[in-house]
């Protein structure tokens, strides 16, 4: 009886052990990082953002989040605005084996590394909101880009407030005929900084009417230093300024707070600021006449093309406009078109 009990458990023990192996082997091949989706798996994709408070990317990463929905496993990180930070994330996904990658970099110049290090593990990458360079894009066939082209959001700007000043003769507040304009930057060097600069003026001059620059700054797309170098301005030209472009919502909606200590919009003192984005605090000054104008700047089908997109190179196939839903130029870009907001068509971009 001991022999027969001694045989049994033994046998036991042997089936314990290969059931052990054979769950061992499943979760390799499950961690493997393989294109394949293993009968319907979803894929998984890392996405990094710059910053998450950023107000607009926070509206890309809920579309991230919401299109990803039965399709893929994202995983969203935050750079913390550190491109350090942000490459120790990514490598991070690399080690994982993560199918693709979505990277809102830091530092647009820092993509070239970035591709380098996804091609050698065969891990496709979608930049996000902030394009590479050139150079860098034509390095790798995997290597796509989603955004908007920064010149358009700069012409309608100017478009904007060029609009105004020819319907508001009151504009010209010294009646010279010059608009006298203040410019609040974002971060130097970012390619929709400098075009949106350079794009809003050259549209309003293109519409027939001179300009001065009295100031221009850095406010790095950030509210409180909006508000902090509007407040600057302010004192050292006062009421020379007639127009305030800014190139984004977060930087006009700070000079708002700036203008509104001074004064401004009440008692018919008024100011035209014009923002880029279309972000739900700018639809909210909008509606309540502090803001002139912004730019739709689509947070949600640059999220939803970014996923879109990212998936279908996990899976190992060919994107196209049949499978992401949205047209590819030169075999690596997807542009979202931007759009004027003004309080006339304010529920477009609601």
């Amino acid at each position: 009886m001991k022999k027969i009990t001694s045989v049994l458990l033994a046998g036991a023990l042997l089936g314990t052990v290969m059931a052990g192996c054979s769950s061992g082997s499943d979760k390799s091949a499950s961690d493997s990082g393989s294109k394949s989706t293993d009968g319907g798996k979803e894929p998984s994709i890392g996405v990094a953002i710059y910053k998450f408070d950023d107000t607009f990317m926070t509206g890309v990463r809920n579309s991230i989040k919401a299109n990803a929905e039965g399709k893929a496993k994202v995983d969203i990180v935050d750079s913390q605005n550190s491109q350090p930070t942000q490459n120790d994330k990514i490598d991070l996904f690399i080690s994982k084996k993560t199918n693709a990658l979505v990277i809102n970099p830091v530092d647009r110049t820092a993509a070239g590394v970035i591709i380098d290090k996804a091609q050698s593990a065969n891990i496709p990458v979608v930049f996000l909101n902030r394009e590479p360079l050139p150079e860098d894009m034509k390095k790798w066939d995997k290597v796509y880009y989603v955004g908007a082209k920064a010149e358009e959001s700069g012409t309608m700007s100017g478009e904007l407030i060029a609009d105004y000043w020819k319907a508001h003769p009151e504009a010209d507040k010294n009646k010279d005929g010059v608009l006298q304009y203040v410019m609040l930057k974002g971060e130097p060097g970012h390619q929709d900084a400098e075009l949106r600069t350079k794009y809003s003026i050259e549209a309003i001059e293109k519409a027939g009417i001179k300009v001065e620059k009295l100031e221009e700054d850095t406010a790095m797309w950030d509210r409180v230093k909006g508000q902090e170098k509007m407040a600057a301005f302010l004192g050292s030209r006062g009421d020379k300024i007639e127009a305030v472009l800014a190139n984004n919502d977060d930087m006009a909606l700070g000079a708002i707070e700036a203008l509104k200590a001074a004064g401004y919009f009440k008692d018919g003192k008024m100011m035209p600021v014009v923002g880029v984005d279309a972000t739900a605090p700018a639809i909210e000054a909008l509606q309540e006449g502090t803001l002139l104008g912004t730019v739709l700047n689509d947070a949600n089908n640059q999220g939803k093309a970014s996923v879109s997109l990212a998936t279908v190179l996990a899976k190992g196939d060919t994107p196209s406009k049949d499978n992401i839903g949205f047209d590819i130029t030169d075999n690596q870009y997807v542009w979202i078109p931007y759009k004027k907001i003004t309080k006339d068509n304010i529920n477009d971009a609601k």
